[in-house]
């Protein structure tokens, strides 16, 4: 006969096991959505003008936008290492393209681990060393291409034949369905190399726009007249700077003969016709902005429609409801605005990026917010998502009161950003600023250059008012908030140069 206190025992036990998967129900499931250089502008739920993106509006519909989302540091990896870490680059050491990320180091993915979560990241990682902090991975090699990549795993390096954007998804959804552990919540990395430097569309899209005429930014000439030294000495202009592999005018070298196939079938007969304009001046810089920005959308296009993939998969799996979705991009991005293409600066286009979050009985469906918010917060709204304790020393915030549509009276009114890499790629000058929502000051240290912008009369960007007397009271009051910022972070010395990268085989992104 059993005992009271082995009844007991067995009902305590029990008990425990009853709780502990109700807390485990309760965590939500957290799918980052992390595309690379997705412009906010080729997004039509932020308005685009030049392009469609139901899948992603999809979320923006069922979510909430935010509309005023900066990062850190303008650059790839930079901005990938303060999502993990939720620092900033002087924190977290990694502050150029090419650095190795110190994988010993604490992540949010490691903290998630410990609070019972399974995580994974696939796609691309853009950080030099291996990840940690994951279950599962299984990632390109530094860029990676866009067709027939070779992708890095624990067990080794496998290459995979397709376009890497569905195959990325492939592997996102065959980790959904039969790798990952049904007992546990997941936080899973779905990261795309596209729409990357050199915009390669995959087949299904190679055709898409053709005979269109997009409508060109009205800055396309911009002649750098009200800005400083920066803006006219950098080498990322469409005008100058695209190659012929960018261009299309050569193809890509890694295709398999059906692909070639294809693509020469794409190409061949509009780069025969451009060879026989022989187009000058702004007639070559609008022929190399069709062919860029189409490229592009092209890219744009199979991400979104891999997006859908995965939501229809989440929504077929029962997952959906319980499952916070994210999406961004590690910075905005230059569709021919100023004449560029790339991204670097503290200006709009290139400083704010896309975020989207779909986190159904949190985020009100359709809800649109304008606080200012940053890819350094990522780490501490998704801890506090999960229930995970926030180390003190990460420097954002969760924005899940915003989520719920409260805004803390201590919310941030500033913002500080840092660019590092100089001179290579694209000779963009080093620089610190600080925003608010009205004004921007950059300081171009190298040269001893300020700029100041007034985003409310100017939302182009397109005159410092730093030298003018009617902004004297404001460029004092934005220098006291960046020394302020400066000291609050502890970037102590923010006129020094970086460290020597530390993975020196490497170079800059291009």
């Amino acid at each position: 006969m059993t005992s009271p206190q082995a009844y007991a025992k067995t009902f305590l036990i029990a008990a425990l096991f009853i709780g502990n998967l109700a807390e485990s129900a309760q965590k939500p499931n957290v799918l980052l959505i992390f595309t690379d250089d997705h412009a906010y502008q080729s997004i039509s739920a932020y308005g685009s003008k030049i392009n469609k993106t139901p899948n992603i509006d999809r979320l923006a519909k069922e979510g909430m936008r935010f509309d005023r989302c900066v990062v850190n540091n303008s650059i790839c990896g930079p901005s990938r290492a303060a999502i993990l870490t939720g620092k900033y680059s002087h924190k977290n050491g990694f502050y150029q393209n090419g650095d190795l990320f110190n994988g010993a180091q604490q992540t949010f993915p490691k903290l998630l681990q410990k609070a019972g979560y399974q995580t994974a990241m696939i796609g691309k990682w853009h950080l030099s060393s291996d990840p940690t902090g994951f279950d599962h991975w299984e990632v390109l090699i530094d860029q990676g291409p866009y067709y027939n990549p070779p992708m890095k795993s624990a067990a080794g390096v496998k290459r995979y034949e397709g376009y890497t954007t569905e195959i990325i998804t492939d592997h996102t959804i065959q980790w959904l369905s039969h790798q990952r552990d049904t007992n546990k919540p997941f936080m899973l990395f779905f990261q795309h190399k596209a729409p990357h430097r050199n915009w390669q569309p995959g087949p299904k899209y190679l055709n898409l726009y053709k005979g269109e005429n997009i409508p060109e930014p009205a800055t396309l000439f911009d002649d750098y007249s009200g800005r400083g030294t920066a803006a006219r000495d950098q080498d990322m202009s469409i005008e100058k700077t695209m190659t012929p592999e960018d261009l299309k005018l050569v193809a890509p070298k890694n295709l398999t003969p059906d692909q070639l196939s294809v693509w020469n079938a794409a190409y061949s007969e509009e780069n025969e016709a451009f060879s026989k304009a022989n187009l000058t001046g702004k007639d070559l810089v609008r022929w190399k902005y069709q062919r860029y920005i189409k490229d592009y959308l092209r890219c744009v296009a199979a991400v979104d429609t891999n997006v859908g993939r995965v939501l229809d998969y989440l929504d077929k799996s029962g997952q959906a409801k319980n499952t916070l979705v994210i999406y961004s991009s590690d910075q905005g991005f230059y569709l021919g605005e100023h004449g560029w293409f790339d991204k670097r600066w503290m200006y709009e286009e290139s400083f704010r990026t896309p975020l989207i979050v779909r986190w159904p009985g949190v985020a009100k469906p359709g809800s649109v917010n304008n606080d200012i918010v940053a890819n350094i917060d990522l780490a501490e709204t998704i801890l506090e998502a999960a229930g995970a304790p926030i180390p003190a020393d990460m420097q954002g915030s969760s924005f899940i009161p915003l989520l719920k549509g409260i805004r803390p009276a201590d919310w941030r009114k500033s913002f500080y950003y840092h660019y590092y890499e100089f001179p290579q790629p694209h000779r963009v000058q080093p620089h610190y600023g600080v925003t608010t929502d009205r004004h921007k000051l950059i300081h171009f240290y190298k040269l001893n250059e300020w700029e100041l912008y007034d985003l409310q009369r100017d939302s182009m960007e397109m005159k410092s008012v730093f030298a003018d007397p009617a902004y004297a009271k404001v460029v004092v009051e934005m220098k006291t908030e960046l020394a302020r910022q400066q000291k609050l972070l502890g970037d102590d010395k923010p006129d020094a140069p970086p460290p020597p990268r530390t993975n020196p085989n490497k170079k800059g992104s291009k």
